[in-house]
């Protein structure tokens, strides 16, 4: 298999632009009719995610090993798109139709069978993580929720309660859908695990965005929802050891460090933890009260509240990193930053040029996550409502 042969290909294919995803959905749906049940009844918003991160996993299969743990998770989390073994196949016949069709006389004989190595490797290792996760999981958990909390205009407080125990660590995304829709979104609890099982979820209303729509304005206590399984470790402590922390929130993006908060509560570790939160006035940090509650009730803990806008100052906008970099050099830190990708992104790149290395930042990377059978993938620029500034 020749791997810079496939990396070649795809760019070229990819250079077409819209052109691909739109080819690519005609022929499976006109091809495998069967799978427009798994897509999301408006399209719009799936555009070109399937086909930007398959061509994205798969011509980078020479890192399978790497890929490896990735692929099995997506493979386990498909299950709650009623995704089966049958599916791969067709999936991989209208991806190989649709770079010949772009391709033309550039696709070869040699370079079909590289492409169907490469996506059968990837298919098999899903296929395979999928049949293990029946044995050992649901492929979604069914949720009550019991509060239902507007904290403005566009931003709810969830609290759901899993029929059975959902396991996840603080930091991790959990999938959730209304059984109206058929779409997922990806949101963190708040909270770090509790004896009743319920999850605390902060949900901010994202235009277009169907599920989240859903969630603040026509969701109420009494409904039922659908939990996934938890998903991804970017943001969870495993790799910070005892370290002292810098937490960064923007937005909703408070709800999955507020959960690393309680973690560290929980542990009852020696470390010290600082936490910054934006938000664009202080009329707009929804959930002020859980943070003064936070910061009263643990000595090791110091909050500070960032208003990005300062009227004395307009035009100027102030990012809680541009506070925490004023305040004190936290180099010896390890630091968790969480909101939209835009604010992820400009802050992760203010604290390298201040000098901090990629090992003692935790973030999840700007579009890696999924919302419907698709593969997430550097290449997405979706909008997120996952609980995060989004």
């Amino acid at each position: 298999m020749d791997v810079s042969r496939l990396k070649r290909s795809w760019s070229a294919v990819a250079a077409h632009g819209d052109q691909v995803p739109l080819y690519f959905y005609s022929t499976l749906f006109l091809t495998h009719p069967q799978t427009r049940q798994l897509f999301p009844t408006n399209m719009a918003g799936q555009r070109d995610r399937l086909v930007a991160a398959l061509g994205h996993i798969v011509s980078q299969v020479d890192q399978v090993d790497r890929l490896a743990g990735y692929l099995q998770e997506l493979g386990a989390d498909h299950r709650k798109f009623a995704v089966r073994a049958e599916h791969y196949p067709a999936v991989g016949q209208a991806l190989l139709a649709t770079l010949r069709h772009f391709l033309a006389e550039a696709w070869t004989d040699e370079l079909a069978q590289d492409w169907s190595a490469a996506y059968g490797l990837v298919a098999k290792v899903m296929t395979e993580a999928a049949q293990a996760a029946e044995a050992v999981q649901p492929p979604w958990w069914v949720a009550e929720v019991v509060g239902h909390e507007r904290r403005g205009f566009d931003v709810a407080v969830l609290t759901v309660r899993p029929q059975y125990l959902l396991p996840f660590t603080p930091g991790q995304s959990i999938g959730l859908s209304h059984p109206a829709l058929r779409s997922w979104r990806y949101y963190s609890p708040a909270n770090a695990p509790r004896a009743d099982g319920t999850l605390e979820l902060h949900v901010r209303a994202v235009p277009g965005g169907a599920v989240s729509s859903r969630l603040v304005y026509g969701c109420a206590v009494g409904d039922q929802v659908h939990l996934a399984a938890p998903v991804g470790d970017g943001l969870t402590l495993s790799s910070a050891g005892s370290a002292n922390l810098l937490l960064l929130a923007a937005g909703t993006g408070w709800a999955p460090l507020k959960a690393l908060v309680e973690q560290v509560a929980a542990e009852e570790s020696p470390r010290r933890v600082d936490l910054y939160v934006g938000f664009r006035s202080h009329g707009e940090c929804y959930d002020a009260e859980g943070l003064d509650k936070l910061a009263a009730s643990y000595p090791w803990l110091t909050v500070t509240q960032v208003a990005g806008l300062d009227l004395q100052r307009p035009g100027e906008f102030v990012y809680p990193v541009d506070r925490a970099l004023a305040d004190g050099d936290w180099r010896s830190r390890h630091v968790y930053v969480c909101g939209s990708d835009d604010v992820v992104a400009r802050t992760v790149a203010a604290l390298t040029r201040a000098g901090y290395h990629p090992g003692q930042l935790h973030h999840e990377d700007p579009g890696q996550r999924w919302y419907g059978p698709a593969w997430r993938s550097a290449t997405s620029t979706v909008p997120d409502d996952r609980g995060g500034a989004r």
